[in-house]
């Protein structure tokens, strides 16, 4: 009985770590979402908010959408780099 005991322990322990990689997982691609989606969207509206006043039509709405995503790669990358240390 003790060694049923035992194997049952051992199966929780298991389930729980598996929750929490999965739980750990979806935080990190919620993170990723929002590294890419905040900045591509308020650099666009910007953009194209200065080409309504400016009269540049396309051009900073382009340039918006540009830094945004060098701004997310690089933030991307940061964040991958780090939990690769960790590991």
């Amino acid at each position: 009985m003790d060694r049923d005991t035992e194997k049952n322990i051992e199966k929780k322990r298991s389930d729980d770590k598996q929750r929490e990689n999965t739980f750990s997982v979806a935080g990190i691609a919620w993170e990723l979402g929002y590294m890419i989606a905040i900045p591509l969207v308020a650099l666009t509206l910007g953009g194209r908010f200065l080409d309504k006043k400016l009269g540049t039509s396309p051009l900073l709405l382009l340039v918006g959408v540009v830094v945004s995503i060098i701004f997310s790669t690089y933030a991307i990358w940061r964040k991958m780099s780090d939990i690769i240390d960790k590991s």
